[in-house]
């Protein structure tokens, strides 16, 4: 079968590729995702993977050359090269055989034929190939019918599939992914292959497997790829705090919900409305404290109290074993999880300025995506419930609005700053300045002042005599 390639963007690169493959004496081809989504329609990727039968780096410098003396960096390791072009990233590999060692999923590499590298690849939607040569440019090559399980949204390895995930278990993540992506359904040989070399996965860094569980959470329904990861209990061997909150206990005809999917149903809700990956990592971790604080409480029933401060203390060991970020993003998905059921408890008539004050407080700037993950938490199925809860959310935000309006403490500055208040009574810096400071704080977020200079100063004067400091 032959692509025609003549409305792609990128054909005028090809057809130099092509030449100077040729005036070298080189076979080429366009291999893996690139064909794949050219296929499937999809956004073309920017990155290009290109094999041929000799040497990689060398049609890597002759095609730099040829583009106008582009730097080429070379991987001599991995027999690769690559050129940054125009908004492309190109790679150029030698086709290569592998072979795996049992403790490591860096493989052994001689040199191979087209074919070979085929039989190398993951998947066989990914061992798909256009040739760039001159006698058949254009011609597609299928030796797995991937093209077949592309048509049938089917995800199968080339070879044989245990082998597959036992040679690189990083490729069962790649599964997933691709399943979650792409909603590609994973084929039951394969899948029950996950499963039997799931254990393989603690050979793979923790860097690698979350760069793929990142894109799982960043596809259109997470639960799709968090269902296959509980199901081939890849998820328990790397979050087992998720897995842990599956189950429901019943003692005296009580029973709770089942913590685990109601999360994964949290995860989907707030996927429709953000694409701000740590927001939904946030939707994710918001009942992770429930499982060490469930408690069975005669007369009141299933208990988790302080499960969000738990859950939130929680996040930074999580975030440090999984090799997340451990600044801005982690203290944001802590504050999320920390703050995740206060907007619930302030639905009552009789809410106070100051717990409005201090939630502002707390929330500052990100507020707004605190009450996307309440309404996310929104799981029941009873319609006029899920009317009933949202409603009471826009009751809260209008509160919240008049009360921001009036006292302007989201993102709260002290009126008075540390500096004056060591001018207005000679101070030197030490703890008499935190303590009023704080106090100022307190007394604003009471409503006891207004948040005003100088009432402020005012209240300071007082305070500080308590303190037994006199004014300068």
């Amino acid at each position: 079968m032959k692509i025609n390639l003549t409305q792609n963007k990128n054909f005028k690169l090809f057809k130099i590729i092509s030449k100077v493959a040729q005036e070298n004496n080189q076979t080429v081809y366009i291999v893996g995702g690139y064909v794949r989504d050219l296929l499937m329609q999809r956004k073309a990727p920017t990155d290009i993977d290109f094999v041929t039968e000799q040497s990689g780096i060398e049609l890597a410098k002759a095609v730099g050359k040829e583009l106008g003396d582009l730097k080429v960096s070379v991987f001599k390791t991995y027999g690769t090269a690559m050129i940054k072009y125009q908004d492309l990233d190109l790679e150029f590999v030698g086709a290569r055989k592998e072979s795996y060692s049992e403790d490591s999923r860096k493989p052994a590499v001689e040199t191979g034929t087209l074919e070979d590298d085929q039989k190398r690849r993951d998947f066989t939607v990914n061992a798909l190939a256009i040739s760039l040569n001159a006698e058949n440019f254009g011609e597609l090559i299928d030796p797995f019918n991937g093209r077949e399980d592309m048509q049938n949204k089917i995800l199968r390895t080339p070879l044989e599939p245990a082998q597959t995930y036992s040679d690189d278990p990083l490729r069962m993540m790649r599964a997933i992914r691709f399943a979650s992506v792409l909603h590609f359904n994973i084929e039951e040989n394969s899948l029950e292959a996950i499963k039997q070399e799931a254990e393989r996965i603690k050979i793979v860094s923790m860097e690698r497997i979350m760069v793929e569980f990142n894109k799982i959470m960043l596809s259109e329904k997470p639960s799709v790829g968090l269902k296959l990861m509980e199901e081939t209990t890849l998820l328990e061997k790397i979050i087992p705090e998720l897995t842990s909150l599956r189950g429901i206990e019943e003692v005296e005809g009580q029973s709770h919900k089942d913590n685990f999917w109601h999360t994964l149903e949290v995860v989907d809700n707030i996927s429709k409305n953000t694409d701000n990956l740590w927001l939904r990592w946030a939707a994710l971790l918001h009942d992770i404290g429930k499982a060490p604080t469930k408690k069975f409480v005669e007369k009141v029933g299933w208990t988790f109290h302080g499960h969000e401060f738990l859950g939130s203390k929680m996040v930074k060991n999580l975030f440090t074993r999984l090799k997340l970020p451990l600044g801005h993003d982690m203290k944001y998905v802590q504050k999320m999880v920390k703050l995740s059921s206060r907007p619930i408890a302030l639905i009552d008539d009789g809410t106070s300025d100051s717990a409005l004050r201090r939630l502002l407080f707390d929330a500052g700037e990100d507020l707004e995506d605190l009450f996307t993950l309440c309404k996310a938490d929104i799981t029941t199925k009873n319609a006029s419930k899920q009317e009933k809860f949202k409603k009471n959310f826009e009751y809260v935000a209008k509160k919240i609005k008049e009360v921001e309006e009036k006292d302007h403490v989201r993102n709260f500055q002290p009126p008075i700053s540390g500096e004056e208040i060591m001018e207005m009574f000679l101070l030197k810096p030490g703890r008499e300045i935190g303590i009023l400071k704080e106090k100022v704080k307190e007394a604003i977020l009471e409503g006891i002042i207004a948040n005003d200079k100088d009432e402020a100063r005012n209240f300071i004067i007082k305070e500080a005599k308590l303190l037994g400091l006199e004014m300068n």
